[in-house]
């Protein structure tokens, strides 16, 4: 007889449990498992049967769910904690029940209606590390739901999960503010000394103070290698011009201390705080580095570098460069996160800016004109305001893109008169000059005057992941491919998650243009698939099949491309200088279209 066929399939899996359980029934069992009652009669199962979930199985102070779509699954949960957060606020602090909630994507094993298999376990996994009334995902639910659903993320890196191989990326949602905590008691909880000095109030911009890293290594002479490590990171963070950096003799007071990031965060004045370590030995080194939300204690990213000390200065300035570029996206989702929970009745400059940040990265022309919207509100409130102003050029220069659109040319003026506004205020703010220049390029401004400005922004902070795209594509309309793929892929190795979108079609690009057509292709379909409703990489990839004699293949991308936008051929203006590589662009389209004039 063959082996007895398994059951499976692909599920969304929500896994859950109550904070504090053992604590809760401690104190009064009969009352505890009554409110538990009470909440899945009114609350939990209504919510669990509303988005086609099926219980698979509960415990005393848990409960595994499954249901037909990650969407489903996390509208589930997020409807649940915020029904729990509501009547949480007026129940005595004592009695509140908040749950920890975990959410996996993946294939399961049914066995007499259970669910087996590690994403199950992964689920599961997530749900511990949750925080009270909190939602953890994995990185493949959040691919599936972002802007598909009224919530924030936030990356919080890769963890390693017990029992589970591979460390896992997670993401982490917060349907509502943190439940305020009582003041403590004189001398209890937060180590701060009774009578102890106010905290101070946080700057208008986000702020960050960098600790002295600890020296691990068994030399105790190595404090300076540790010490030069943070200034140079100090140094770095102050290019970022949008960012409040505590100085290094602040932050020193701090050395050799046991620290409390919160109490860092309430003396120093400082949203977040990036803290690390330093070992040595045997002629090489490792630092690690993590930056954490003071106030909340929450990590947002960690990583580790390792090198030589061969030239010691070398590796410090390529590790603060890499710190530096890193944070910056980072902190920015941050700061966008927590302006999405801040009512769009209170919004100041700087908000609506935030919001039109995280929203650009949608790719979709109804995301940039939501995006521009928030930007003109934010120009509205403050006329001189440098980074509203060059966004807003970008957004313009996204949405001239659309052939369909009425209003291309109003939106392309409305750009120019953006870009330049921005350059009159830029000053020395990288953020500004580099976009600004990227949409005045793209319009058809003089390109070397605008590679010039991208140089500048660069040379004032090094590690700006975004400076380095937008230089590559201004090198690639200026037809410098080599240069072009050079710094898409600093960006790239700045800012890893952040530039992955953009610098893939850029790089494939700029190689088709250098005819190297079998290396572009990966690059292509990468971007097609990281951007599936973003014309110009399917454009692109067409053209490269047809050059390559793969007339089949290119006809197919055509089609795909048609599913998007009627319009195939582009009709405006093109940004490519190099008048060889724009024929090389539409004869490969005219060729994948099966044109022959």
């Amino acid at each position: 007889m063959g082996a007895e066929r398994v059951e499976r399939r692909l599920a969304a899996i929500l896994a859950a449990d109550v904070a504090g359980y053992s604590r809760l029934m401690e104190r009064d069992e009969v009352g505890t498992l009554a409110r538990l009652r009470n909440l899945r009669r009114d609350l939990i199962d209504p919510k669990i049967a509303e988005h086609k979930g099926r219980i698979v199985k509960t415990t005393g102070d848990g409960i595994l769910i499954e249901f037909p779509s990650v969407v489903e699954a996390v509208a589930c949960a997020v409807a649940m904690q915020r029904g729990m957060a509501a009547r949480n606020d007026a129940t005595a602090e004592a009695e509140c029940i908040q749950f920890r909630v975990g959410i996996n994507s993946g294939d399961v094993i049914v066995e007499d209606g259970d669910i087996h298999g590690g994403g199950v376990n992964i689920a599961a996994r997530l749900e511990g590390i949750a925080e009270p009334g909190g939602i953890c995902i994995s990185a493949i639910v959040y691919d599936q739901v972002q802007g598909r659903l009224e919530c924030t993320f936030e990356d919080i890196g890769e963890r390693s999960l017990k029992n589970i191989v591979r460390p896992v990326r997670v993401y982490r949602i917060r349907p509502e503010g943190p439940r305020p905590s009582p003041p403590p008691r004189a001398g209890e909880g937060t180590g701060a000394q009774v009578g102890a000095e106010p905290a101070l109030a946080l700057p208008d911009k986000p702020s960050i103070a960098v600790l002295p890293f600890q020296n691990m290594s068994a030399d105790p002479e190595q404090e300076y290698f540790a010490d030069g490590m943070v200034e140079e990171i100090i140094t770095a963070l102050s290019r970022i011009r949008w960012l409040f950096v505590i100085a290094r003799n602040s932050t020193f007071t701090y050395k050799g201390q046991a620290i409390d990031i919160k109490r860092v965060g309430r003396e120093l004045g400082v949203r977040y705080v990036l803290e690390g370590s330093v070992r040595k030995g045997g002629g090489r080194v490792r630092i690690t580095a993590q930056l954490i939300e003071a106030e909340t204690g929450a990590h947002l990213w960690a990583d580790r570098f390792d090198g030589s000390l061969e030239d010691v200065f070398e590796l410090q300035e390529q590790v603060a460069t890499g710190v530096a570029g890193v944070i910056e996206p980072t902190l920015q989702a941050a700061e966008s996160a927590r302006s999405a929970s801040r009512p769009t009745s209170d919004l100041s400059a700087y908000d609506a800016y935030l919001r039109a940040y995280a929203m650009y990265s949608g790719s979709h022309q109804r995301q940039f004109r939501q995006a521009l919207a928030l930007l003109e509100e934010a120009i509205a409130r403050d006329p001189q305001y440098g980074p509203a102003l060059g966004f807003a050029a970008l957004c313009c220069m996204q949405l001239a893109s659309d052939a369909s659109d009425p209003d291309r040319d109003a939106i392309r003026h409305k750009g120019i008169d953006f870009g330049r506004r921005a350059l009159e205020v830029a000053e020395n703010a990288p953020g500004v000059l580099a976009d600004a220049a990227y949409a005045l390029a793209c319009f058809g401004e003089d390109i070397d005057a605008m590679i010039v400005l991208v140089d500048r922004a660069l040379a004032f902070n090094p590690s700006y992941a975004r400076g380095w795209h937008n230089s590559g594509f201004l090198r690639l309309w200026a037809g410098q491919t080599a240069l072009a793929i050079e710094h898409a892929s600093r960006a790239l190795r700045l800012s890893p998650r952040a530039q992955a979108r953009g610098s893939s079609w850029l790089i494939g690009a700029a190689l088709f243009f250098s005819r190297s057509f079998e290396e572009a292709v990966p690059r292509l379909r990468v971007a097609i698939e990281q951007m599936p409703v973003f014309p110009t990489p399917y454009r692109f990839l067409a053209a490269c099949y047809a050059h390559m004699g793969l007339l089949d293949e290119a006809r197919a991308t055509i089609a795909r491309l048609r599913a998007i936008t009627p319009e195939v051929m582009v009709n405006y203006p093109l940004p490519f200088r190099d008048p060889g590589h724009r024929e090389l662009y539409l004869s490969g389209l005219r060729l994948a279209m099966g044109e022959t004039g």
